[in-house]
C-alpha cells in the first residue's frame, strides 16, 4: 500500500504529461482540416471528406487530416526529449507482423459477423471503397494513395494513439490493460465508421498488443501497416 501511494504521489508531483495536449491538438487539427477540405469542395461541412474529392492530386489531399494527427506528437517529443521508438527493430517487425495478421483476421471475421447480423445496407465498406469507384486511368494516384494508407496513415495514428496518448496514460499510472483497451477505442473512433466499431476495437487491441509487448511504437506501426494492406489493395479493385 505504501509503495502504491508513493507511485501515485510521484505521478501527481510530475504534473500532467504533455502527451494529452499533443493528443487533443492532433484531434483538433484533424477536424479543422476535414472541415476546411469539405467546405472548399462542397460549400458545406461533412464528416467524410473522402466522398467529395476527385481523383488525382486531390485524392491525396483527402488523407491530409489523418496525416496531421502525427504532427503534435512529433513536435512534443522533440520539445520534451521523449522517444517513442518509431523506427522498427527486428523484434518490432516480428511482433508487428504477428499482431497485424491477428488484426486482419479479427477484423475480417467480425465484419462477416456484422454483415450476417445487419446486412450490407447497415455495414459500410469503409471510405476507401469510394476512392476505387472511378473509371479513369488513375493508377499512379491510387498507388500513391495506397502508399499513404500503408505507411503515412498508420504512422500518424500510431504516433498519436500508441505514442502520445499511451505514454501520457502510463505516466499517470493507468493500468496497462486499461491503456490497451482505451487506445483501441480511440483508434476505432478515429475511423469514423460506427457500424464497424466492434471490429475496429478488436483490431485496435491487436495492434496495441504489439506496443505493449515491445514497449515501442515501431511494432504497433508495423502491425497497423499490415492491417492496412487489405484496404490499400482495395483501391485497385475497380481502377
Amino acid at each position: 500500500m505504501e509503495g502504491g501511494a508513493r507511485v501515485d504521489q510521484q505521478n501527481r508531483t510530475r504534473g500532467a504529461h504533455w502527451g494529452f495536449l499533443a493528443f487533443f491538438v492532433g484531434l483538433g487539427l484533424y477536424h479543422l482540416a476535414t472541415l476546411a477540405i469539405t467546405a472548399a469542395r462542397s460549400g458545406r461541412p461533412s464528416a467524410d471528406p473522402l466522398e467529395l474529392l476527385d481523383v488525382g492530386p486531390l485524392l491525396l489531399l483527402a488523407f491530409l487530416p489523418t496525416v496531421l494527427l502525427g504532427l503534435p506528437p512529433v513536435l512534443g517529443a522533440r520539445r520534451y526529449g521523449e522517444r517513442f521508438g518509431v523506427l522498427p527493430t527486428a523484434r518490432d517487425v516480428k511482433v508487428g507482423l504477428a499482431c497485424g495478421a491477428v488484426a486482419l483476421v479479427a477484423g475480417y471475421l467480425l465484419n462477416l459477423l456484422l454483415l450476417a447480423l445487419y446486412g450490407t445496407d447497415r455495414v459500410s465498406d469503409g471510405p476507401l471503397a469510394d476512392l476505387a469507384d472511378n473509371d479513369d486511368d488513375t493508377t499512379l494516384w491510387l498507388a500513391l494513395a495506397a502508399l499513404v494508407v500503408v505507411v503515412a496513415t498508420p504512422l500518424a495514428e500510431e504516433l498519436l494513439v500508441r505514442g502520445a496518448l499511451w505514454n501520457a496514460l502510463e505516466h499517470h499510472g493507468v493500468p496497462r490493460w486499461v491503456v490497451l483497451v482505451l487506445t483501441a477505442v480511440v483508434f476505432a473512433y478515429l475511423h469514423g465508421e460506427p457500424t464497424r466499431t466492434v471490429a475496429l476495437v478488436a483490431q485496435g487491441v491487436a495492434i496495441g498488443w504489439a506496443r505493449r509487448r515491445t514497449g515501442r511504437v515501431g511494432a504497433a506501426f508495423v502491425a497497423h501497416a499490415v492491417n492496412n494492406l487489405a484496404p490499400a489493395l482495395l483501391l485497385f479493385t475497380d481502377s
